[in-house]
Formats: C-alpha cells, structure tokens, sequence
C-alpha cells in the first residue's frame, strides 16, 4: 500500500455493510452511526435556560451583557439595526452582489409562492361544515448564524417564505463578528428584503430577544422563532418551545452522497469536501456499491485538499466526521440513506430517478451529475434550512406552510347537531364527561320547552 492510500484510508474511515446483503439496516455499526440527534448536551441546555432567563428578567441591557461575556455584538454598543440603515445598506452593495442576491431572492420567492395553502371547506353531513382557515403568523423572529463568518443566503431563506406567506412583521438577530462589526452583504440583504429591524445578537440571547422582545428598543416579542444555529441557539429554541412556536432544531449540517461508477471521482469527492466545509462537526458520507471506486474517491478527496484554502479544517472534519459506507447494491444504499435520514443527500448514480423512487427519509436531494449542493445553497429556490440529526425522518424543509396555521371553523345548525347527537351523548358518558352531554342536551331541552 502507498503513503498516499494510507493517508487516505486513515481520513475517510470505512464502514463495510456488504456482508449484509439488501437490507444492512439491522447492522449495530450502521445503527451507531444513524444514531444520533440535533439536540444539544444537557450542560448546554442548562446553561441555555439560564441565559434565557436573563434575557427575560433585564431585555435589553441583559442582551447586551450576554453579548460582552460572550461575543457577537456591535463594537459601539448598539443592540438594534433600524430599516433606514438597512436600506443605506443595501443600496451599497457591489452590483454582482446586489444582482446575485435579488437573483436568488427571485428564485427563493418563485418556489415558496407554489407552496402557499389553500383554505378548505369540507361539509361532514348536512348542517355540519368545517372550514379549514390559513393565517399567517403575525410577527417572526428569524436567526441567522454570523460571527466568524456571515450568511446572507439563510437570511433569503427565512425571510423570503415569511414574506410569501403573508407576515407583518419580520425581525432577524445575527451576531457580528470578532472585530465588533456586521458583513455589509448581510446588512445589504436584510435592506432589499425590507426586513423591520436587525438584532446584532448571537447564540442564546439572541434566541430570548426575538422570543421575549425588546420593549425599549420597540421589538415586540415573536410568534415564531425560526432558523438555524449552533448548540446554543438550538438548545434556546428547544427551551421555548411550549412558550413560543419554533421550527426544527437544527444540529450540524450534513450531507451524504450515494454514487457508484460511472460517476466522475473527483466530482463525488467536491461534494464531500462542500459538505466539511460547513463545520468542523459536519458529517460527510459516501454510500457505494464499488470498492474500487471508493479507492478513487478517497484519493480524489486528498488532491483536492492539497490545493484547498482551509485544507487543515477540512481535513480535520472528513477525519472526524467523514466515512464511506460500503454496500452490496442500490438496494442496499437506499436502505442505508432512508435509516440515516440526511440532512443533504446527492445521488450520482446511472438510473438516479430509480433511487430518488426509494428515498423517504432526507431533507434536500440533489439528482444526477450536475447537481452540487452548493446549487441548493444559493440558487436553485429550494429551502436550505434542513432537518439535522435524523429529523428527516418526520419533517421537512423550512417552507411558507412553517410561517402559518390552519383555524378550524366549524359551523353546525340545528339539523346538523341533531344528526350527532347521540354520538355526542354517547361518548361524553363513556368518558365520564356529562357536562360535555349537557352542552348538547340543554339545547333541544330548551327548544322543546319553548320561550318561557
């Protein structure tokens, strides 16, 4: 064996499921890797509860507090960016940002406008009608992860579904960076989107702003509080939760990659390393029916590390977090994709739509060789707000339908209450709830008496 294959298997540990033939996913080592979650440690939650409680004790002042202890706010001390400013700032962007921003705005609204509900009217019998009413939510909180680095793109794709959907009030927090400062693209694409105020804020504090307000600064407090963050702002999200209505939490972003020749190595091997690119803890994973092929994609990885800009954090994180899952046939990837639930999933296989028919279990899928993540993340109008952590199991992108709820209405008339009557009265005595009986009983009671 070579240096450069040992480097290479030692980055990209392997998992070798052929043995189990079409269906690995009783494999203990593919339940391990499968296992695992978006919510936080508990140290992190505790601590996230205490923040939180700050934040709704002191409001302002306490997020400013946070902020210093913690980073993530102005240099000069400022909690609240206004819309004037935003607006400056977007008319300072550098026209090719300014032009790709409204670009991917215009996509991001093209997609989420199909997704709008409808209201409904459904008649059970006669005299019985139940409406099923969308509204809007009135007031959002979006986060957007900053700091370090900024993401103007998760500002398009939590505001721009908000919007669609009808909201009035659009408020987002994001953390400024090491220097005290926030990204002027950030700022521009808070102003062409017209969002009411940015909180410059981050992590759990920013969280407690959105949710709880800021009456000083007059933010009222969020119906909804969406986007994603680290362990911080998720562990907040999940503490709210029963108090003000969140999104899913949101753990490291992933991806997978189901391919086998003729695949193009070097392409599959681009995408692994888009996937580390997000984070040091982003998990990276090729399923594949090939050996050989797997041999050449771990290779492809290291040449394009070698010229890679931040080659050492992405190593680390392929090291980490990287692994190839090595299985009989498409059958068997499948099985492995839908008990692994990925955040991103790209299938770069001969017949990928016979794949794709399998899938039940992923957040965004990418189809064929001409379909990088990195599309997905910027432009094509699909959400890039995922489920993490196996959530793909039971729930779906951010989307217009997140930033609404349906008001049942129910309209019953005489006749139709008197077709439910004994159903009514039926039940309600068998659950030992005769108020609920008498409800029904005193209407007819009183109609048969007449007017007194």
């Amino acid at each position: 064996m070579t240096g450069r294959r040992a480097v290479t298997a030692e980055l990209l540990a392997r998992l070798d499921l052929r043995a189990a033939g079409t269906d690995p996913t009783g494999d203990e080592r593919l339940v391990a890797l499968a296992r695992r979650g978006a919510v936080p440690d508990p140290a992190i939650r505790q601590a996230a509860r205490e923040i939180l409680a700050e934040i709704e004790r002191g409001g302002g002042p306490a997020v400013a507090d946070a902020s210093r202890r913690f980073g993530g706010g102005l240099a000069d001390g400022r909690l609240v960016i206004r819309r004037d400013e935003l607006a400056a700032a977007a008319v300072a962007l550098d026209p090719p940002v300014r032009t790709a921003l409204l670009g991917a705005i215009a996509n991001v609204r093209r997609f989420a406008r199909r997704q709008r509900p409808a209201s409904t009217v459904t008649q059970i019998v006669r005299g019985v009608e139940i409406q099923r009413r969308w509204v809007p939510v009135t007031r959002v909180g979006a986060y957007v992860p900053g700091g370090a680095a900024a993401y103007p793109s998760s500002l398009v794709m939590t505001v721009v579904p908000a919007r669609v959907a009808g909201a009035e009030s659009i408020v987002v927090a994001s953390p400024a960076g090491p220097d005290g400062s926030l990204n002027p693209v950030l700022l521009g694409a808070a102003g062409l989107l017209e969002v009411d105020a940015l909180i410059v804020a981050g992590g759990a504090q920013a969280i407690g702003a959105l949710a709880f307000g800021l009456p000083d600064e007059g933010i009222e407090p969020a119906d909804l509080v969406v986007g994603p963050g680290n362990a911080w702002v998720t562990a907040a999200k999940l503490e709210l939760a029963g108090r003000t209505a969140i999104d899913l939490p949101a753990g490291p972003s992933e991806g997978m990659v189901l391919a086998e020749p003729p695949a193009d190595p070097l392409r599959v091997g681009a995408d692994l390393i888009t996937q580390a690119e997000h984070g040091a803890d982003s998990p990276a994973i090729l399923v594949t029916t090939s050996t050989d092929f797997a041999d050449e994609v771990g290779h492809a990885v290291e040449t394009l590390l070698e010229a890679a800009p931040r080659r050492e954090i992405l190593a680390h994180s392929l090291g980490e977090h990287g692994r190839i899952v090595l299985v009989a046939d498409l059958e068997a990837a499948i099985a492995v994709v839908n008990a692994y639930a990925p955040e991103h999933l790209s299938i770069d296989v001969e017949d990928p739509e016979r794949v794709v028919a399998g899938i039940r279990n992923a957040g965004s899928v990418f189809v064929g060789p001409w379909a990088p993540e990195s599309a997905g993340d910027y432009a094509t109008g699909a959400n890039h707000v995922l489920p993490t952590g196996g959530l793909a199991r039971g729930c779906g992108a951010l989307a217009v339908e997140t930033f609404g709820k349906f008001i049942q209405v129910q309209r019953i008339t005489r006749e139709g209450l008197a077709s439910l009557r004994t159903t009514i009265t039926t039940l309600a005595g068998a659950e030992g709830l005769h108020a609920h009986a008498q409800a029904v009983e005193i209407r007819f009671r009183k109609e048969a008496e007449g007017p007194a």
